[in-house]
C-alpha cells in the first residue's frame, strides 16, 4: 500500500488547496495537484466512524469543510458556518458524535453535534466566546482560541485561549452538549500565549505549548483544574531571536515529545520520563522557514515537516533514540501549513 499524506496550504502563499503527497517506491515524497475543495485548510481531522475528513477554511469567513476521499479525488459532503472568524484547529470527541471548532479570529469556539447516520454537523453550532485580553498588544488584543480537545474521561471540552493566557474547561456531554458553565483551568503566565494542548497517552498529565513565550508547560490535572508541574523552553540556551512555538506532538509512547520553532526555524525534541519530567534532547533545523505542522510515522520511522513560508515540505528520519537527521530531497509545496496522514 502507499503511503499518502494530505497537504493542506494556504491561497495567500501560493496554495492551490489541498494536495496528495504521495511516497514513491523509491521513497521520494511527490506532491500531486491541489483540490479546490479545501482551500486555506490550516487544520483537519478524520472520522472513521463514518470515513469523513473535517477541514477548517481559516480565511474565509468561518467555514467547515466536510469530505469523503476514495483514494483518488474529494467528494464534497457538505460546508458549514463555524460561528466565528478565522477557524485554525478542529476536534472529534471519543465517540465521534461531536466535533469541536476553535475560532482564532473572532476568540469563540463552536460545538456541533454529528449526524448519526451521515457524520455531517447538525446545525447551527452551540458558540461560546470568552472575554479579556494580554500584554502582547499585537497578538492579545482580545480573545484568540488556538485550539478545543475533549478529555479521555469524556467529560470537558478544554478551550486554549492564546489571547488572554487562558485554558477554558466547558462541562461536556456528547448527547446534550455544553452541560453547564465554563471556567478557567489554567491561567497561564501573562503573555505566553498558549497554543496547543496534548495529552500523554498513559500518564494523567497534559503538555501545553505557548506560542508567544516559546514554552512548553507540564500540566497535572485535578478535576477540571490543571497546574503546572515544569516549564521549559522550546529553544536553546542562549538564543535570544524572535521565535514561535508551533506545533506540538508526542510519539505514542509518551516518551519523546516534538514541537516546532518558528523563527529559530528547528524541531526541537525532548525526552519525557515516567515521572512526567521533560529533558531536552536536541534542536534540528527544520530545512525550511517557520516550520508549521508535521506528522510523526513511527512504522516507517520518519517525520515528515511542512515549512510556512519556506514553502516546502522537509522528511527527518527518526532515529532509534528519538532524535532526527534531516534527510536528502525537500519537496517545493507553496502555501504549505498542516500534514495529515490519508486515511
Amino acid at each position: 500500500m502507499t503511503l499518502r499524506l494530505h497537504l493542506g496550504t494556504y491561497a495567500n502563499n501560493g496554495g492551490a488547496g489541498l494536495h496528495p503527497l504521495r511516497l514513491s517506491p523509491d521513497g521520494v515524497w511527490v506532491l500531486g495537484k491541489g483540490n479546490a475543495k479545501a482551500l486555506n485548510a490550516s487544520f483537519g481531522t478524520y472520522s472513521d466512524r463514518h470515513d469523513l475528513y473535517y477541514f477548517v477554511d481559516e480565511q474565509a469567513d468561518g467555514a467547515l469543510s466536510v469530505l469523503r476521499y476514495d483514494g483518488d479525488d474529494w467528494e464534497a459532503m457538505a460546508r458549514v458556518s463555524t460561528g466565528g472568524a478565522e477557524p485554525c484547529y478542529v476536534a472529534l470527541d471519543h465517540d465521534q458524535r461531536c466535533l469541536a471548532v476553535a475560532n482564532y479570529g473572532s476568540g469563540s469556539i463552536a460545538l456541533f453535534p454529528l449526524d448519526d447516520r451521515t457524520g455531517v454537523p447538525i446545525g447551527p453550532a452551540a458558540v461560546r466566546g470568552n472575554i479579556g485580553s494580554g500584554p502582547v498588544a499585537d497578538r492579545q488584543d482580545g480573545p484568540h482560541a488556538h485550539c478545543v480537545c475533549f478529555d479521555r474521561n469524556r467529560r470537558w471540552l478544554y478551550h486554549v485561549d492564546l489571547g488572554t493566557d487562558q485554558i477554558i474547561a466547558h462541562p461536556f456531554d456528547a448527547a446534550s452538549g455544553f452541560t453547564g458553565k465554563p471556567a478557567v483551568a489554567f491561567q497561564a503566565p501573562p503573555g505566553s500565549g498558549p497554543r496547543h494542548v496534548v495529552f500523554h497517552p498513559i500518564l494523567p498529565l497534559a503538555l501545553l505549548a505557548s506560542e508567544l513565550a516559546s514554552t512548553l508547560t507540564v500540566l497535572r490535572a485535578s478535576g477540571a483544574k490543571w497546574s503546572s508541574a515544569q516549564v521549559v523552553s522550546a529553544l536553546p540556551a542562549g538564543f535570544d531571536g524572535h521565535s514561535l512555538a508551533g506545533h506540538v506532538s508526542l510519539n505514542s509512547a509518551g516518551d519523546r515529545v516534538y514541537v516546532t520553532n518558528r523563527g529559530h526555524d528547528s524541531v526541537a525534541v525532548f525526552a519525557w520520563d515516567t515521572v512526567g519530567t521533560l529533558r531536552p534532547m536536541q534542536h534540528v533545523p527544520s530545512g525550511g522557514a517557520s516550520p508549521r505542522t508535521f506528522v510523526l510515522l513511527e512504522a516507517e520511522r520518519r517525520l515528515v515537516l511542512a515549512n510556512e513560508q519556506g514553502c516546502n515540505v522537509t522528511t527527518f528520519a527518526v532515529q532509534a533514540d528519538g532524535t532526527l537527521s534531516l534527510l536528502d530531497g525537500n519537496v517545493a509545496a507553496p502555501g504549505a501549513v498542516f500534514l495529515m496522514v490519508a486515511s
